[in-house]
């Protein structure tokens, strides 16, 4: 489904000296859960470099409810497209949990790139990322069962944001049923409907905020091909 990036976040693959300069163009600032960073249609230039926790980016759909095109935490960059072409912004930006980031104003985030080339390097590589990933997306819900793509989401997300206990993994991220269901692309009820099927067929367990992968080998299966 590509809720995750594929490649190294934008901090990390900077050098230190670089990372340094970065950090230093804005404030450090701490946002509580469920904040929105970013509003889809607002007009606003600034980036922010992620330095803990997690993000959802997120589009509101002609139903009534939201779709999650990805996941975002430690070390990545949010809100660069707007900082190169000054549009409008093309998707809302929440917090899943509590977040850490520094905010740098569109304009030094430009001449920090103007200057490095490693660094716009890496953001153009990101931009392409996001780009194919967004193409994927849009075959998935045309083409995938809710069963099917529900099952991929939950092996991305025991992949990245997994805890593994023994032969089960425990995914450690606060996505209600509600959020679950935004990154599928369905709705609530459907999403419930095919989570009870796999908790009847002992692939998951789902408790108060959590939820484990009883065995990923099947999920992974199952993310290929239907019941």
């Amino acid at each position: 489904m590509g809720l995750f990036r594929e490649h190294e976040a934008f901090l990390p693959g900077l050098g230190p000296a670089d990372q340094t300069a970065l950090l230093a163009l804005g404030p450090t600032r701490s946002y509580a859960p469920h904040t929105t960073l970013l509003t889809e249609g607002e007009q606003s230039t600034h980036v922010l470099v992620i330095l803990d926790g997690w993000c959802t980016v997120w589009l509101d759909t002609e139903r009534g409810g939201k779709l999650i095109l990805g996941l975002r935490t430690d070390g990545e960059l949010i809100g660069e497209m707007a900082a190169f072409d000054g549009g409008r912004r093309s998707a809302s930006v929440s917090t899943l949990g509590p977040v850490t980031g520094v905010v740098v104003a569109g304009d030094r985030f430009r001449a920090f790139l103007s200057a490095r080339p490693r660094a716009t390097s890496l953001v153009l590589r990101q931009l392409t990322e996001r780009l194919r990933s967004s193409d994927r997306e849009r075959r998935a819900l045309a083409s995938m069962t809710v069963l099917r793509r529900l099952s991929g989401t939950l092996v991305e997300l025991a992949d990245h944001a997994g805890r593994a206990q023994g032969d089960s993994v425990t995914i450690s991220l606060p996505m209600p049923q509600h959020e679950l269901a935004a990154a599928v692309g369905s709705t609530r009820d459907a999403v419930a409907k095919a989570l009870r099927l796999l908790r009847d067929r002992g692939l998951v367990r789902t408790g108060p905020n959590t939820l484990t992968v009883s065995s990923l080998g099947p999920l992974r299966l199952l993310a290929g091909a239907d019941l």
